[in-house]
């Protein structure tokens, strides 16, 4: 690796392991899948230097195999947020005081630990907890969280070189001194590597984290505490809880030491987290800061000069990949006539490939869905859609909950461009279709402006070169991540900093140095060598 400021690593990202037939990874994350099924884990909290078991119990299980149980987890009560609160506090001084560059060893120790060691333990824990395939699974947990790491300690360091000028005499600097109290981390389930960075890049500022997982993410979740214990991370830096959302809520948003939240959820519950800290604000020693990313309703518009088997694969990649849970997954298309039936006749015979099960069977491109929750809610807008003459049926429409979460990749034709499946987050592989003249892509690029309260990703697909520039204007506060001829997923940390607007969440860029600086609080201090002695300026003088 190149040496960057005070030797910090440059970092590139990842390489990712393809897991072919034959190969040595294939083998290895087989072996870590079998070893993970056979043996039932009690996971405990992580609190201080505790491990907290309870005896008030949770089974985890793979949501493509609900029956079989992978271990139990330790609820927890309000009890142990305030346990997991003091000890956060009982470790700030010491953490915030450490050299830098002793954090940021720590977390390239645990950067490398995940490329090598872990490497496997933590995929086959994603696979199995959170219904991965193999390559989703890898570009996730494995490179995704490595890369967050890494360039991490790249814009830390950045953060700390970036300094004023000073005039003569006067030496100016900057302190970016970590927040005043506690950060808490709430972490959804779709991607380790983010229920990873969300508590990491605020303890690498100097931050005490208190980290409560999605529950359905807790068995990877707590992979990531070993490795992070095995890298060093001192106790108490990060405490890792699993309480309910009221219970943590009721204690952290009232709690003077409150700094700042790093969130990545559900809309409805961040607008909640956000009004509870506004009503509550007179209680906290400082503003808290208040970052998250939340709900899509990603899209691609395919205009009429746009290649048929990069608009086909765009889609087939965007919206079934994970199953369709990934914060941008493709959930609406606007497609010109023209071009439509040849892009449907490709799309119907791509998906009539796919083979869906278990995450254990690497020809599986699709798995399950999350839980039964999601399983529910799936199923009855497909039922819907199935009952309106409105609504085309193109492909899938069927799911099953016997053995796994199972739903079957489903297109939807529309007549209407705000059926409610093109307006609705649904977070799961249920795509809906609207078909539109060619002549009207002027409206359709506002249609698709106005037509959802998010702005997280989007992509036009043209060769029309002024079709493309009109569509990125028109679109630019339609999507925090825009894609040219490219599916609207797949954002890679250094290289497309990750974030929306609108109530798509606060735009604060994960793996970017804007992210970073949101963790820190800035004091400005100026030293002079040689200061005055008299209060007169010159202009005070007599002619």
């Amino acid at each position: 690796m190149l040496k960057g400021f005070f030797n910090v690593p440059i970092p590139t990202n990842e390489p990712i392991f393809g897991y072919a037939p034959g190969s040595k990874e294939r083998e290895l994350l087989k072996a870590a899948l079998a070893d993970a099924r056979s043996t039932q884990i009690d996971i405990p909290m992580y609190i201080g230097g505790a491990e907290v078991h309870t005896k008030n119990k949770a089974n985890t299980t793979p949501p493509h195999d609900h029956q079989h149980i992978l271990g139990q987890y330790s609820k927890g009560e309000k009890s142990h947020v305030t346990q997991a609160i003091d000890a956060a506090l009982a470790a700030k001084e010491d953490w915030e005081n450490l050299a830098w560059e002793q954090r940021a060893a720590i977390f390239l120790k645990a950067a490398d630990l995940i490329a090598g060691p872990y490497r496997y333990k933590l995929n086959a824990a994603t696979m199995l907890g959170q219904s991965k395939n193999a390559y989703q699974a890898e570009i996730d947990a494995a490179c995704e969280f490595i890369d967050f790491l890494r360039f991490n300690v790249s814009y830390m360091a950045e953060i700390y070189k970036q300094q004023p000028i000073s005039s003569t005499g006067v030496w100016n600097r900057v302190e970016h001194r970590p927040l005043e109290g506690f950060v808490f981390a709430l972490t959804p389930f779709n991607f380790t590597a983010i229920a990873g960075n969300l508590p990491t890049s605020a303890a690498m500022m100097g931050n005490v984290v208190v980290w409560k997982p999605a529950n359905t993410q807790i068995y990877a979740a707590n992979v990531i505490m070993q490795i992070l214990k095995e890298a060093g991370l001192p106790d108490g830096v990060i405490n890792l809880i699993y309480v309910s959302g009221p219970d943590a809520g009721d204690v952290i948003f009232s709690h003077p030491d409150f700094a700042g939240i790093h969130f990545t959820g559900s809309t409805g519950v961040f607008q909640n987290i956000w009004k509870t800290i506004g009503n509550n604000i007179h209680k906290f020693k400082t503003y808290p800061r208040i970052v998250g990313e939340t709900g899509g309703k990603d899209f691609i518009v395919i205009h009429g000069s746009a290649a048929v088997e990069v608009s086909s694969t765009a889609i087939l990649r965007g919206a079934f990949e994970y199953q369709g849970q990934k914060c941008s997954a493709a959930s609406r298309v606007y497609v010109a006539k023209s071009i439509w039936p040849k892009i449907k006749a490709l799309m119907v015979r791509d998906m009539a490939t796919f083979k869906m099960g278990p995450t254990e069977d690497f020809s599986n491109y699709i798995n399950a869905v999350i839980d039964e929750n999601s399983f529910d809610k799936l199923a009855k807008y497909i039922d819907a859609a199935k009952k309106d003459p409105g609504v085309e049926v193109m492909a899938g429409g069927n799911y099953d909950k016997t053995v796994g979460y199972f739903i079957e990749p489903t297109v939807l034709v529309v007549d209407d461009p705000k059926y409610n499946t093109m307006c609705d987050e649904l977070f799961g592989p249920v795509l809906t279709v609207y078909v539109y003249n060619d002549e009207e892509f002027d409206e359709v690029l506002t249609l698709v402006d106005q037509t959802s309260i998010y702005a997280l990703t989007g992509s036009i697909i043209a060769q029309d070169r002024y079709a493309v520039e009109k569509a990125t204007h028109r679109l630019r506060n339609a999507a925090g991540n825009f894609y040219i001829n490219d599916k609207c997923t797949g954002a890679v940390v250094g290289q497309q900093p990750f974030g929306g607007a609108r109530g798509s969440g606060t735009n604060d860029k994960a793996g970017s140095m804007v992210n970073l600086l949101r963790w820190v609080s800035p004091r400005t201090i100026k030293e002079t060598f040689v200061p005055a002695k008299d209060y007169r300026y010159p202009f005070l003088a007599e002619d």
